[in-house]
C-alpha cells in the first residue's frame, strides 16, 4: 500500500547570511527502510558536508513527522553535535536530546599488536601440553587402577566391564562389517582396472591382503569405532559432570579412573582387535566377490593364495595395532569427557574434539607403527 506522507528529503538554501539546511518530508522508519528514498537521502546527507564542520543553520518546523529512527539520522548528521542555530519544535527537541543520551560512539579500530600472533600460538601450545599433561596423568591412572585390580580381582567393576564389552563390541559389528565389505568391494574394481592393463590379475590377491589386513582393516575399524564409542564414551562422562555425579562420586570416596577409567580402556583395549578382524574379514570378502565379478578370480584361488601372499606377521602387526588403539580412543574419549564443565556448550564442544582427536591419535600412532615396524623388516 502506498504511504500517503512523502519521503524524508532536504532543502538547502545559500542565503548571504549563510547556508540553510530545511527538513522536508516524514522522517519515520516507515519511509527511511525503503531503499529508494534512503538511496536519495543518503546522497544528499554525503554531499551536504564535504569536509569538516555541520551547517549553521538548521530548520526542522517543517517536518512532516519525526520519530526516532528519523531522530538518530539527523543527529548523525550533525556530527552528533548540535548546531549553532536551530528551529524546531518543543516535542522535535525532546526526541533529538533522548537520542542524544543514549547514542554511544563507536570505539576506534583496534590495531592488533605484532606480538598477538605469538601470544595466540604460545596460547595454543600451553593448551596442547595440558592435553599431554593430563593424558600422561591419566595414562599414569591407568596403571595404578590396573595393579589394584590384579592385587584385589574382587574389588572389579566386572559388571560395568561386561556392558562396556557388549556396547562398544557387539553392537558395533553390523556397521563396521558394512562399511569393511564395501571398502573391500571398491577397493577390488579400482585395482581390478590397474592390473587388467599388464595381466596380472593374480597379483590382486596380494595387494588386497596386504592393505586390508595389514593397514586398512585395522585403521577403518578404530575410525569407526573412535566415531562411535569415543563420543559415546565423552558424552557419558560429561553428562555425568553436567549432572554433579562426578563431584558426588569425588565426595562418597569413589575413585572415578578406577570405575569410570579403566572399565572403558579395558572393554576397548579387548573389543579392537576383534572388530579389527570382523572388518577385515569383511573387506576381504567384499574383495573376493568384487574380484571374482570383475576378473574371474575364483573365490577358491582368493582364499588359496592369501596365505601364501600374506604372511601371519601382518596379522599380528595388525593385532597389535588394534589393541593400542582401543587404548588411545578410551583414553581420548575419557580425558576429554572428565574436562567438560558443567554446561551443555562445553559437553558438545568436548564431544566434538574428542572424535576429531582419537582419529587424529588414531592415523599418526598408524603411520609411526608403519615407520618403526619397516626398519625392524616386518
Amino acid at each position: 500500500m502506498p504511504l500517503d506522507d512523502s519521503p524524508p528529503r532536504l532543502e538547502v538554501q545559500d542565503l548571504p547570511e549563510g547556508r540553510v539546511v530545511r527538513l522536508l518530508g516524514s522522517w519515520t522508519a516507515a519511509r527511511l527502510t525503503l531503499a529508494p528514498a534512503w538511496a536519495a537521502l543518503s546522497a544528499q546527507l554525503d554531499s551536504l558536508v564535504p569536509g569538516a564542520s555541520t551547517p549553521a543553520r538548521w530548520r526542522l518546523d517543517d517536518i512532516e513527522k519525526l520519530d526516532y529512527l528519523g531522530a538518530q539520522v539527523v543527529w548523525t548528521a550533525w556530527r552528533h553535535r548540535w548546531p549553532a542555530d536551530l528551529q524546531l519544535a518543543p516535542e522535535q527537541r525532546e526526541m533529538l536530546e533522548t537520542v542524544e543520551k543514549l547514542t554511544v560512539a563507536l570505539p576506534p579500530p583496534r590495531r592488533s599488536p605484532w606480538s598477538e600472533p605469538l601470544l595466540m600460538l604460545g596460547g595454543r601450545l600451553l593448551g596442547l601440553l595440558g592435553h599431554v599433561k593430563g593424558m600422561l596423568r591419566l595414562l599414569g591412572q591407568l596403571l595404578l587402577d590396573l595393579l589394584r585390580l590384579i592385587r584385589h580381582p574382587q574389588q572389579g567393576p566386572w559388571r560395568d566391564l561386561s556392558g562396556h564389552l557388549y556396547h562398544f563390541g557387539a553392537t558395533a559389528l553390523p556397521i563396521t562389517a558394512l562399511v569393511g565389505f564395501l571398502i573391500g568391494v571398491v577397493l577390488a574394481y579400482l585395482i581390478s582396472q590397474q592390473l587388467r592393463q599388464f595381466g596380472a590379475d593374480a597379483f590382486i590377491v596380494n595387494i588386497l591382503g596386504i592393505s586390508l589386513i595389514r593397514e586398512l582393516g585395522p585403521v577403518l575399524a578404530a575410525i569407526l569405532i573412535a566415531g562411535r564409542s569415543g563420543s559415546a564414551i565423552t558424552a557419558q562422562i560429561g553428562v555425568m559432570r553436567v549432572t554433579e555425579e562426578l563431584d558426588a562420586m569425588r565426595v562418597m570416596g569413589i575413585a572415578q579412573g578406577f570405575r569410570l577409567v579403566m572399565p572403558r580402556a579395558i572393554a576397548l583395549a579387548v573389543v579392537m582387535p576383534l572388530i579389527s578382524v570382523w572388518t577385515t574379514i569383511a573387506a576381504l570378502l567384499g574383495g573376493m566377490l568384487a574380484a571374482d565379478i570383475s576378473m574371474g578370480v575364483t573365490p577358491s584361488f582368493f582364499i588359496n593364495a592369501l596365505p601364501a601372499a600374506v604372511s601371519v606377521s601382518n596379522l599380528t602387526l595388525a593385532t597389535a595395532k588394534s589393541v593400542v588403539f582401543g587404548l588411545l580412543i578410551a583414553l581420548v574419549g575419557c580425558h576429554y569427557g572428565l574436562r567438560v564443565k558443567p554446561n551443555t556448550e562445553s559437553l558438545g564442544q568436548g564431544t566434538t574434539a574428542s572424535v576429531v582427536t582419537s582419529i587424529t591419535i588414531v592415523i599418526l600412532v598408524d603411520a609411526l607403527f608403519a615407520v618403526l615396524f619397516k626398519s625392524v623388516g616386518i
